[in-house]
């Protein structure tokens, strides 16, 4: 409550990007994968079909495979015939979903072992003894390490590190700089998904810290910021209005926004320097044919 809190009054706004993820939130973000416009999801998901051999050959069968931000699990699922790991530890902080998604999981996947935690991995966290220590290999796919600034990505990566030990590493999604009408479009599609998507933080919130925000009050708005390299999402104010919540309250003036999420774009280059300063060393990358996204195998760099 008091980071919900602090970001509200902040002097711009905002929020962080996890609040995003109730079940409702969980859900919209399925749809939106099956956007047109949302290109991540599909080209991804066409590299593991192109390259997923190559990628098991890298990892080798037999890992303890750690799928951040696992959702319903799709992504690791369609990879488990070729990885073949031995356990399979999804983290999401979206807890009853991911336990759903889990146990149908299990009835296909026997023969893996399944932890599954529901916490909040984005500031940092310690895997417990239930996870096997050998051969730990990070699944962070979709792009996700872009809600995370440059210095806060090197941050949360070398976390990863410590938690991977000797012999760990790291299969990661990351989306790549492109024409910007297409990295508009994707966070700003023709129906709406991704709007509704934003707003329903606000639902959210008012559940989290009993808040008082009114959803039609407030508009979605995306956009590619060059200057940074990122897609910023925001919530504008489409009057000018007074929310409160459990020991605050602030003044919005009409067109004042809440900033909600940003989403970091990469070249390889700039990506693999990153992964270097946090510990990793990068062992293979995949692309699509436009080279709109990559998938990174590394490995950790001997301590």
């Amino acid at each position: 409550m008091n980071e919900i809190s602090a970001g509200l009054l902040a002097s711009d706004a905002c929020t962080s990007p996890k609040f995003l993820y109730d079940s409702l939130g969980s859900k919209l973000f399925e749809a939106i994968c099956e956007l047109p416009e949302y290109y991540p999801t599909r080209t991804e998901a066409s590299i593991f079909a192109a390259y997923g051999a190559d990628m098991a050959h890298a990892i080798g069968e037999g890992s303890s495979l750690i799928d951040l931000g696992a959702g319903n699990c799709a992504k690791a699922a369609s990879l488990f015939p070729l990885l073949k790991p031995a356990q399979y530890v999804p983290v999401d902080i979206s807890r009853d979903f991911l336990l759903g998604a889990v146990a149908q999981l299990q009835q296909r996947f026997p023969q893996i072992e399944m932890t599954a935690l529901g916490l909040d991995f984005s500031s940092g966290f310690e895997l417990p003894d239930s996870v096997r220590a050998e051969r730990r290999v990070f699944f962070y796919p979709g792009s996700s390490i872009g809600n995370f600034s440059p210095e806060q990505a090197v941050t949360f990566l070398r976390g990863l590190r410590a938690n991977a030990g000797a012999d760990g590493g790291l299969l990661i999604g990351v989306d790549l700089i492109k024409d910007r009408a297409v990295l508009d479009a994707a966070y700003d599609d023709a129906l709406g998904v991704t709007g509704a998507f934003n707003l329903n933080m606000l639902r959210h919130l008012n559940h989290l810290i009993g808040a008082d925000f009114e959803v039609d009050q407030w508009q979605h708005v995306a956009f590619f910021n060059p200057e940074k390299s990122r897609i910023e999402m925001h919530l504008e104010a489409r009057c000018p209005l007074t929310v409160t919540w459990r020991g605050g309250e602030r003044d919005f003036a009409r067109g004042e926004r809440i900033h909600t999420e940003d989403s970091y774009k990469y070249t390889r280059q700039s990506f693999v320097t990153l992964l270097e300063k946090a510990g990793f060393a990068t062992s293979r990358m995949w692309t699509d044919k436009n080279n709109w996204f990559a998938v990174i195998h590394a490995r950790a760099i001997p301590d």
